[in-house]
Formats: C-alpha cells, sequence, structure tokens
C-alpha cells in the first residue's frame, strides 16, 4: 500500500527551519479554508508565519488586509483586472511600509506554490488547483491539501510526483481518516467509513427531491461554504468527489470505502480495523481544527477549535446512504474505478450542471443525471494510456461544453 497521506509516513521536505516559526504560503487566501488559516495562524505567531498569499481576484480589499496583517513578501492574484486595485488598496494600508511583490495572471498561484517555504496550504476551489498542486509537490514542499478537485482530476499526475506522506489532508472527513489510521497498520485496515451530513435533504426520496430551489439547496444544516460545496453537499456530489479522494490518498479500494450519514458531523470518519474495532474521530464542526492538523503535522496545535463538551447530553445519528435518492457517490465509484480522465469529465461536468441548477436551467435531480449522461458519452479511457496535463484540460473542455449543451436542452 503505496500511501500518499498515511500518517506513519511522515516526509521530510526540502525546506524545514525548527528555530523558527514554520513558514507558509497560503493560496486561496480570500475563500473560506484560506481565512480561517489565518486565523490560525495569527493565534499562534510562534508557529507559523505566512510568506505569500494567492487569490483569484474578487476581494482585493481583503487580500491587501491579509497581505498587510501577515506581512508577506509576495502577493499573487490570478485575474489581471484585479492587479491595479490591489495596487491601490495596498498602498492605502501600508502607510509607508515596504510593499509586497505582486505577481498577476493565471500561472501566478502555479509559481508562488514552488517558494521557498515548508508548507503550501492550497485552498483553490476547483481543478484550477491542479497546477499549484503539482509545483508545490515538485519543489519538495508538504502540500497541506484543501483542493480535493486537483487530486481526483490529476491523481495519477499527483500520485508520480508526490512522496509517500507528503500530502497532508484538510478535508474534515481525510482529517479524520489520517489521525485513526495511526491507530493501527496499513494492513489491518479493513474499511474506510466516511461520514456525510446528509445535506438539507436527507429524508427525501428521489421524487421528492425534483423540485428543490437553489435556495432550498443552498441552506446547509451544518457547515457555511461556497455555493458549489454548498449545493455538492446537497446532492452528495462532495461526497463521491471525497470517497475517489480517500482512494487516492490510502490506496483502499472502493469496495472497501463505505459511506454512512451522520447529521450531527461531529464524527468526521471512521477506520474499521481486522479485529473488528473501529476508531473513530470526533469534534464539533469547525474546519479551524483539521486546518491547523495539516499546518502543524506532525504536531497538534493547541486549542486550535473547541472540543465536545461532555457534561451535556448528546445523541449521534448513523444511516445507510440511500443510493436511489442519492446516486452520485455511486457514479462517483464507477467514476474512479474508471480512472483516466473519467474523473475530470465527472468534476468539469458536475460544476456546469449546479452552475445552471442556480440559474434555473436544471431542475435539482437534473444535476446528477447530467453527469451521469456526459460520464457515460466520454467512455472509458485506453487501458495503461498514461495521463497528461494536457488530456485533463481537454477532457475538462469537452464535459464542460456537452454539460451547457445537456443542461440547454
Amino acid at each position: 500500500m503505496n500511501s500518499l497521506a498515511h500518517p506513519q509516513s511522515r516526509f521530510t521536505p526540502v525546506v524545514r527551519d525548527p528555530q523558527g516559526p514554520r513558514e507558509l504560503v497560503i493560496l486561496g487566501s480570500t475563500g473560506s479554508i484560506g481565512t480561517q488559516a489565518i486565523d490560525v495562524v495569527l493565534r499562534n505567531p510562534d508557529r507559523f508565519r505566512v510568506v505569500a498569499l494567492s487569490a483569484a481576484g474578487g476581494r482585493v480589499e481583503l487580500l491587501a488586509e491579509q497581505a498587510l496583517a501577515l506581512g508577506v513578501h509576495t502577493v499573487a492574484v490570478a485575474d489581471p483586472a484585479a492587479e491595479r486595485p490591489l495596487r491601490e488598496a495596498l498602498a492605502a494600508g501600508a502607510a509607508g511600509a515596504p510593499l509586497p511583490q505582486l505577481l498577476v495572471g493565471p500561472d501566478a498561484a502555479t509559481e508562488l506554490a514552488a517558494l521557498e517555504c515548508h508548507s503550501v496550504l492550497n485552498g483553490i476551489t476547483g481543478s484550477i488547483g491542479l497546477a499549484p498542486t503539482l509545483a508545490a509537490l515538485r519543489a519538495g514542499r508538504v502540500l497541506v491539501l484543501a483542493n480535493k478537485e486537483s487530486l481526483i482530476v490529476g491523481g495519477p499526475l499527483v500520485k508520480a510526483v508526490a512522496q509517500p506522506g507528503q500530502i497532508v489532508p484538510v478535508d474534515s472527513e481525510h482529517a479524520a481518516l489520517f489521525q485513526a489510521l495511526s491507530g493501527g497498520t496499513r494492513a489491518e485496515v479493513r474499511k474506510l467509513v466516511v461520514t456525510a451530513s446528509g445535506g438539507p435533504f436527507r429524508n427525501r426520496t428521489r421524487e421528492q427531491l425534483a423540485g428543490v430551489t437553489p435556495a432550498e439547496a443552498l441552506a446547509h444544516p451544518t457547515w457555511a461554504m461556497g455555493p458549489v460545496v454548498t449545493i455538492n453537499s446537497a446532492t452528495l456530489v462532495n461526497k463521491g468527489l471525497e470517497v475517489i479522494e480517500a482512494h487516492l490518498l490510502y490506496d483502499v479500494p472502493f469496495d472497501r470505502i463505505e459511506v454512512v450519514v451522520h447529521p450531527q458531523s461531529v464524527v468526521h470518519s471512521m477506520v474499521e480495523f481486522t479485529d473488528g474495532s473501529t476508531l473513530a474521530q470526533a469534534s464539533p464542526p469547525d474546519m479551524r481544527m483539521p486546518i491547523a492538523l495539516g499546518l502543524g503535522w506532525p504536531d497538534r496545535v493547541p486549542d486550535a477549535a473547541p472540543g465536545c463538551d461532555w457534561t451535556k447530553a448528546a445523541t449521534w445519528e448513523f444511516f445507510p446512504l440511500d443510493d436511489v435518492a442519492f446516486p452520485a457517490v455511486e457514479l462517483a465509484r464507477e467514476v474512479g474505478t474508471l480512472g483516466g480522465t473519467a474523473p475530470a469529465v465527472f468534476n468539469a461536468a458536475n460544476e456546469e450542471c449546479v452552475d445552471a441548477f442556480l440559474k434555473g436551467a436544471l431542475p435539482f435531480t437534473g444535476i446528477v443525471d447530467t453527469v451521469a449522461k456526459v460520464v457515460a458519452e466520454h467512455g472509458t479511457p485506453a487501458a495503461g494510456t498514461p495521463l497528461t496535463v494536457e488530456d485533463v484540460l481537454q477532457a475538462e473542455h469537452w464535459a464542460r461544453a456537452r454539460a451547457r449543451e445537456l443542461a440547454a436542452g
């Protein structure tokens, strides 16, 4: 079992300074993961120092505020139109202090990912995070991975360059598996159990889901996330992506990765061992805990997030997944088994279908149904064909165009 992220494999990065704060690069700093990571850093200045930030460019005021508060030496922004307002915001807040170097353009985050540092947190949303993921790994950095799409669409590419243990996952489910796996050897693992909140519609039948509105689908009962991730949680596409990610990270076959619905989102995932023991990682739903674990590994960050209050009564429920109402997980298993560019097609088609649903062009159940049609049309990749970045980009381009055609009717 050649695991990318097994906790028993502690990768030693090229750059490490045990005498001072751990130097970090944060990609996607203005998003949900990035802002929470910065909160962890600011509360632990003796442990962490951010040397560079990147963002898409939609929130330049926040990006400038972050850069100045952290004293970073480099800032990257993907949107060229954001360069001027970002420079102005930095100059206005710097009060004469030296301004950070500015990188601009679609490749800026990739350049940033290879900077000298200890760890790179990839909090970018979407498959555009693949190039920065590969750049960080090739540069020998520890990759603190919140961008699951880069692993899913480019699995063979990532596995070809990553050292065992070089990736520390940030998804709450994979961080939970990462911790629970330390309870036994890899040969003793029988099953990974990935928990799902079930989203806002966990008790509805497929027929009842047909009329779901975007406003209803965006009302997640547990987590505060961006629109695409929130809709993915409602359709359980997100859980399907996490099953593929768990397979790639831990080299556990798909038939030994189970999904169970756990509405309270306190048990984040479990590992069942060959003797019948099951180890679960539990904590209140707060992403700062897995983020801090990723930034600080192999050490934990004290008080990263509140723990469970054992003085109060609580009930934790677990239900089997309804594959008829929520077929996304089974479709993801099929896609993951196909391999090649199939996961890229699945992910890209889903992003387009989510956009169509939010615009009223697709019904809720039409999201996964349309993705399934695109995947079926894509077909099975030729056995033994090596995957390239260009293959992934071409497959995504075709999948997006085809999904838009099908959504338009």
